[in-house]
């Protein structure tokens, strides 16, 4: 490692925060190209995804999909919990049919891609995140209609097309860990792959700050025009992702995981598949054009909250406490 990339790992939250902030600025100050950042997003997240599995040993992968306790901790959380949680936090804009609308399909649907990328900044099981990455997409294509019934009725579900919950499966999980398993097989064999290997994962803080700045540029114009009206969302947003770092803290010790999975089951808890949901949103009939607004502002929340988890979570699930060593 060369002291420049010593200095970007030991700095990476100040440096995230600054991505954050340069990202906003960006937005607010240049509007006219969007859309240009709203195309990067998925080619810049798959990027990092491939150097995210480039650093998890494949061998980690195969074990990690034998953890059963883990499995069945995410899948409560996150199908079981986490669907009471949004119904309450829910009723506080009830009044609102397409804020309502946003929230749910946001707030029901964890998050597949990034998630993983900040569990392992925070010490957390991402190789066990990642194997359970299957059934947490298959789980809300399945159950978010059921939901989306239950709390505002048919006229959305009948709007719901899953297609790009399968699109970006394949674009942001499939094709990255296909490239990283062929790169991760090359460098066994040959010494120029390894070195390339090295290469690659030395950028990732570049690349993490590259997905923030983009992402947030992508959206805060939209959200910065309709400030008023999304406060409360944002609101209800920052108490979703606070509720449910004790929630998952909880959830981590009554399965009694070890600590990389009692903190990757906090992030799998509070992350949510924003980027993801947003087309679908996007499709929704005349009368919803507010909800696409509502998932926008729940991704510029929870990015923020996610670069302070990354130093918050070790600290609530430190490696001196019960079941550390496990």
């Amino acid at each position: 490692m060369t002291t420049a990339e010593g200095w970007m790992e030991r700095r990476q939250v100040p440096l995230y925060l600054v991505a954050l902030a340069a990202g906003a600025g960006l937005g607010l100050l240049v509007p006219g190209v969007t859309r240009v950042w709203e195309v990067a997003i998925n080619p810049v997240l798959a990027l990092l995804m491939y150097l995210t599995f480039l650093g998890v040993p494949f061998r980690a992968i195969t074990t990690a999909v034998r953890d059963r306790r883990f499995l069945v901790t995410a899948v409560v959380v996150n199908f079981a919990v986490v669907p009471v949680l949004v119904f309450g936090l829910t009723r506080f804009v009830a009044h609102e049919q397409a804020v309502v609308v946003g929230m749910a399909f946001v707030l029901l649907c964890p998050c597949v891609d990034y998630v993983i990328v900040f569990t392992g900044l925070a010490g957390g099981a991402q190789d066990r995140l990642l194997a359970a990455t299957p059934v947490l997409m298959l789980g809300q294509m399945l159950l978010l209609p059921g939901y989306l019934w239950l709390f505002v009725g048919g006229e959305a579900v009948a709007a719901v097309d899953l297609g790009p919950f399968v699109t970006a499966f394949a674009v942001i999980i499939v094709l990255p860990l296909a490239a990283a398993a062929l790169t991760q097989r090359a460098a066994v064999r040959t010494r120029w792959a390894a070195a390339a290997q090295e290469r690659a994962l030395s950028g990732m803080v570049p690349v993490m700050m590259l997905t923030l700045g983009i992402v947030v540029a992508s959206q805060i114009g939209g959200v910065g025009a309709r400030l008023g009206v999304l406060v409360v969302p944002a609101l209800v947003y920052v108490l979703f992702a606070a509720l449910m770092v004790p929630i998952g803290i909880a959830a981590g010790r009554i399965a009694q995981l070890d600590l990389p999975a009692r903190r990757a089951v906090v992030f799998t808890g509070a992350t949510r598949n924003s980027l993801v949901v947003l087309p679908l949103v996007l499709a929704l009939p005349a009368g919803y054009e507010l909800a696409p607004l509502v998932v926008v502002t729940q991704t510029l929340v929870e990015l923020v909250a996610m670069v302070v988890f990354v130093r918050l979570v070790p600290r609530l699930v430190p490696a001196d406490g019960p079941l550390a060593s496990r």
